[in-house]
């Protein structure tokens, strides 16, 4: 592949709902520009990017892919990504590397959630997009639907440079509105000049007007012309375009379809007409020898630096870490600097990635997105440059997973290698993650939803030949005490030779203090226990407290003061009276009134007004308590409520099928309190108790 400056790159994120289509058209423009022979299918996983077997089985994306296609002397980069929201983390991912979105939306579907949640990414991300409306060649297609609803939630800013020419209820061509020129398709994309029909006169005028609008709204002068009636020129309006969709300010509509390859040539034209190269945007580092900012900028002027924006760990196409070359130039032998890791490694080859093709360059300019093979420290979010010019960037942040399950590892002797392929799992997606809960003897891996959890499964027996097992998790209960007693705890054995005997007298209670497991003292008067005992005790106590006498949860707010006892001058050692305060937490603090205290989430929940009924009632049966709302933009509420734990298993899916998608949710633990007791005695029942006796 030639090289490319930045004025002739193009970064673009394709953006959308899942299934509507995106892949489809990232495969089009492939075909029509020569890239392949044959147009794939996503129902035949013969496409470019759904590359990966688990997305050839499952029938949509999963990562976002890098689809390099050149149009006339620019290249485009296009970022095809997942739509389905549990592989969000790879949505993030493409828009760090992007300077633009296109936004697909299915004519037949229409708006969908997933297309507002790409509209508020670009307006997180800053990024002009434009909206390809595909599908339109099927029968239930509805353009003027689809613009309606863009207007009525996004204004004036939605302009339709197209309007559709239909034949016999067939989709035969487009009007440029932009132009005032009727397009017939003959072939693929390409279309002759033809007549605007009668019967597309009124929305052509309607989206004619509703695209001046749009211009007018550029600039003062302009504003003024349009209120004074007067004509605005091509040259203005193509000036007031090409600025506006750059700042955002204008999102152009067009329309095709994906499938019969419809429009696309029009569209790449467009991306490259409207659409802004690298160098039109800022990005800053620090200098780390200096801390001053760096003004990278995508200039090929100033010191190379790079940011890696993704990581491929496939085993079949081996490691890369995709980036985004932020200033200077990299070439194939380069000798480059993870400022993260403080570690220098020696390029042997630079590569393009076109889905899992590598494509061999000498050289990226500023601007492009490239790939490096075998980093051996570079992790996603890494920042490379040189030695004598240090730079940093800051970290991409990935999406929280929220979602969790226990796992294990279904054959024994195949914990390495589940703990080696998560590893390599977790390098490619950052909202991947295991956490080891020893307290509950449970491993637990976090994601974004259940469907994303179940492809990390999935990966892990067809990639790395392992198999894992999952179920739900348990809660970390805890269990207290509510009164003061005071017991005897005696141990005595003696099977020939030096026998043991310990023998204490405790007093339990509750120490008020939730976030320790036990307060130890002691008050012993006399020598009734020797000093050098009390150790031994504490150590007992301390044992004890990791597994409670209701259901085996840890203790917590317990005090013990050790108040009497006695001892054997021969028989009693360290041991002795470690089994006798063992023997006296088991049999006093099942008399201090042992409860069992549950964790308490506060969650945050942000969803639009309108389902703010249902979430209420649905967090009201889920035993929550709701601490306040707080209205939001766009009409959205922000609901904060308390929670048990044990209820937000499976909270990810309950959302999104009350919200169609469209709510999020956060939670972080708040405290522990007392459980209904409803709910104690079904903990009991499906714990395994503890032996409360120990035989002398």
């Amino acid at each position: 592949m030639d090289v490319y400056k930045y004025e002739k790159i193009r970064n673009v994120a394709v953006l959308g709902h899942g299934s509507c289509g995106k892949t489809t058209l990232v495969e089009a423009m492939a075909f029509v520009t020569g890239v392949v022979d044959r147009q794939g299918k996503v129902e035949e996983g013969s496409t470019i990017s759904d590359y990966d077997k688990e997305e050839q089985k499952r029938l949509f994306s999963i990562s976002t892919t890098v689809v390099p296609i050149v149009w006339e002397d620019t290249k485009i980069n296009f970022l095809d990504t997942p739509g389905y929201f549990d592989f969000v983390g790879e949505v993030e991912e493409a828009l760090y590397a992007a300077d633009a979105a296109l936004i697909v939306i299915s004519a037949k579907a229409g708006v969908e959630v997933g297309t507002i949640k790409a509209w508020e990414a670009c307006d997180r991300f800053n990024l002009p997009r434009m909206v390809f409306v595909t599908d339109m060649d099927d029968d239930n297609a509805s353009y003027r639907e689809v613009v309606e609803k863009l207007q009525e939630l996004y204004g004036k800013k939605v302009a339709p440079f197209h309007s559709p020419i239909r034949e016999n209820e067939k989709f035969v061509g487009f009007v440029n509105v932009v132009k005032m020129k009727g397009r017939r398709f003959t072939k693929l994309s390409d279309y002759e000049e033809c007549p605007i029909p009668d019967y597309s006169k009124e929305y052509v005028d309607k989206y004619r007007e509703s695209l001046l609008d749009s211009v007018a709204e550029t600039s003062e002068d302009l504003m003024n012309k349009y209120f004074a009636g007067e004509e605005f020129t091509a040259q203005e309006i193509s000036t007031a375009l090409r600025s506006s969709v750059c700042d955002g300010s204008v999102v152009p509509v067009l329309m095709g379809s994906g499938a019969h390859a419809q429009g696309v040539k029009l569209l790449m034209q467009e991306i490259v007409t409207y659409f802004p190269s690298p160098n039109k945007g800022v990005i800053t580092g620090t200098n780390v020898n200096t801390d001053e900012n760096f003004h990278a900028d995508y200039d090929a002027n100033k010191p190379f630096s790079a940011r890696v924006f993704k990581t491929i760990a496939d085993p079949f196409i081996g490691k890369f870490s995709l980036i985004k070359v932020c200033s200077g130039i990299l070439k194939s032998d380069s000798i480059i600097f993870n400022t993260d890791k403080d570690t220098e490694e020696k390029l042997s080859r630079l590569y393009v990635l076109r889905g899992k093709e590598q494509i061999e360059v000498k050289e990226l300019y500023a601007g492009d997105i490239g790939a490096i093979g075998k980093l051996s420290n570079t992790v996603t979010g890494d920042t490379l440059s040189t030695k004598a010019f240090p730079v940093s960037y800051d970290r991409p942040k990935a999406p929280v997973p929220y979602t969790y399950v226990k796992y294990a590892t279904k054959n024994k002797g195949d914990d390495d290698k589940v703990s080696q392929a998560l590893q390599k799992l977790m390098e490619e997606d950052l909202t991947l993650q295991i956490k080891n809960d020893p307290e509950n003897h449970q491993s637990l891996l976090y994601g974004i939803g259940e469907q994303h959890l179940e492809v990390v499964v999935s990966k892990l027996l067809q990639r790395y030949k392992v198999e894992v097992e999952i179920s739900k998790p348990r809660v970390p209960y805890r269990e207290t005490i509510r009164k003061k007693v005071r017991v005897q705890g005696r141990h005595k054995k003696q099977s020939g030779g030096a026998g043991q005997f310990g023998d204490v007298h405790i007093e339990f209670e509750p120490s008020g203090d939730m976030d320790k497991a036990y307060v130890f003292e002691e008050k012993i008067f006399g020598g009734a226990v020797p000093r050098n005992f009390f150790p031994a005790v504490e150590k007992g106590i301390a044992e004890s407290v990791q597994r409670g006498v209701l259901a085996g949860y840890p203790v917590v707010g317990l005090k013990a003061t050790l108040v009497d006892g006695s001892y054997h001058p021969v028989d009693s050692n360290e041991m002795a009276f470690k089994m006798a305060a063992i023997k006296a937490f088991k049999l006093g603090v099942i008399d201090a009134s042992p409860i069992i205290l549950e964790p308490i989430a506060e969650i945050k929940i942000v969803i639009p007004d309108r389902f703010t009924g249902d979430i209420m009632g649905d967090l009201s049966k889920r035993r929550g308590r709701v601490l306040g709302m707080n209205p939001m933009l766009n009409s959205r509420q922000e609901i904060v409520a308390d929670v048990p734990l044990a209820e937000l298993y499976g909270y990810s899916t309950t959302l999104r099928s009350v919200t169609g998608g469209i709510g999020d949710f956060s939670y972080a633990f708040s405290r522990y309190e007392p459980a209904p007791s409803d709910v104690q005695a079904k903990v009991i029942e499906e714990s395994d108790k503890p032996d409360l006796h120990d035989e002398d």
